[in-house]
């Protein structure tokens, strides 16, 4: 199991990051989920996903955010952002994001929108 390490996030993020945490954002607060995710595959497309937690499912949002990447055709990712009250991101999370494309780079933001850490390793 390979280990991720967070790194700083920049001060200010690439407008088509940007976009992505505010989707990420808004789906984390329409349904009221512990996290919200969004990722942008290579053709530019974005999907938004929220934690699903049901007695017979449980998935990351991150982990959501990629299925529906995949379920739709995206052969690899640009980039990923997680909206969560979370100090970290679990392994299952980044681990999905990266069997797409290894070395996707995964923001970590809070609930106002403001990133707190990156991981591009």
């Amino acid at each position: 199991m390979a280990e991720h390490v967070e790194k700083a996030a920049p001060q200010e993020l690439d407008p088509e990051d940007a976009k992505i945490v505010t989707l990420a954002r808004s789906s984390r607060a329409r349904n009221g989920a512990a996290e919200g995710a969004a990722v942008r595959d290579t053709d530019g497309r974005t999907y938004a996903a929220t934690t699903v937690a049901l007695p017979s499912l449980q998935i990351t949002a991150l982990q959501a955010a990629v299925a529906a990447a995949v379920s739709s055709g995206a052969e690899g990712l640009e980039a990923a952002a997680v909206v969560t009250d979370a100090d970290a991101l679990d392994h299952a999370s980044i681990a999905a994001a990266h069997d797409l494309t290894k070395n996707t780079p995964v923001i970590r933001a809070n609930a106002r929108g403001e990133a707190q850490g990156l991981i591009a390793d």
